[in-house]
């Protein structure tokens, strides 16, 4: 399939800022920081965050002047490696860049910084919770994040003219609120396998599972509906 069809962004545009975020990047209450959280942070975690990248770019335009911060780390990550080529390969199929990516451990520093943290797995939400700073509230799977968003009626969510940040946390808060109340069908509903060492099959495969996760995310984040 053609990366203008794969993509929940549509089309192949790149979004813009796609390098990695600088470490003293001032937060602000026009700022909203979305960390994504895997194992190495060279496979999950890095198409995670360049498929959101891309589709908030296209639904918004420029990023970066959105307030929008999107970034990643591992729990065990890579400090300083590539991304997997099988996982570059899978952001190419949607039009999104894999370039300047450097893989990162995760820190203390990302989890207190980070406005809303997606994991891959139950796993790697409760380690992200153990490290304290009151991370509970706003940590989710991303598959759990996923189906708390879809049943938040949009009407509930500040007007995008209030801005982007607001919107977001006022989505977190709303999510955090349901948690208890929607349960997920199955302990393996909220989970992203790791393709690591897999075929590209399985990859593009993990990449369409993420890719279908963020759609509803960006929708809510943004009030911009993918086209289709």
């Amino acid at each position: 399939m053609s990366p203008q069809g794969r993509g929940i962004a549509g089309g192949g545009f790149v979004a813009a800022g796609a390098g990695r975020p600088a470490a003293g990047e001032p937060a602000g209450p026009d700022t909203f920081r979305i960390l994504h959280v895997s194992t190495g942070n060279v496979c999950r975690s890095p198409i995670t965050e360049r498929l959101n990248r891309h589709a908030l770019a296209h639904r918004l335009g420029q990023v970066p002047a959105s307030g929008l911060i999107v970034e990643s780390a591992g729990t065990w990550g890579h400090e300083g490696a590539p991304m997997e080529a099988n996982a570059a390969a899978v952001l190419a199929d949607f039009g999104a860049d894999a370039t300047g990516f450097t893989g990162r451990e995760l820190l203390d520093e990302h989890v207190i910084r980070a406005d809303l943290v997606l994991t891959a797995t139950r796993d790697h939400r409760a380690q992200v919770i153990s490290m304290g700073h009151s991370a509970g509230l706003r940590t989710f799977t991303l598959k759990e994040f996923t189906r708390l968003v879809r049943a938040i009626d949009p009407a509930t969510l500040p007007p995008l003219d209030d801005g982007v940040a607001e919107r977001a946390r006022a989505l977190v808060r709303a999510a955090a609120a349901l948690r208890g109340w929607l349960l997920a069908p199955s302990p393996d509903a909220d989970e992203v396998h790791d393709p690591y060492g897999a075929p590209i099959t399985f990859f593009r495969s993990i990449g369409d599972e993420i890719n279908q996760a963020l759609d509803p995310v960006v929708t809510a984040l943004t009030g911009v509906a993918a086209p289709r």
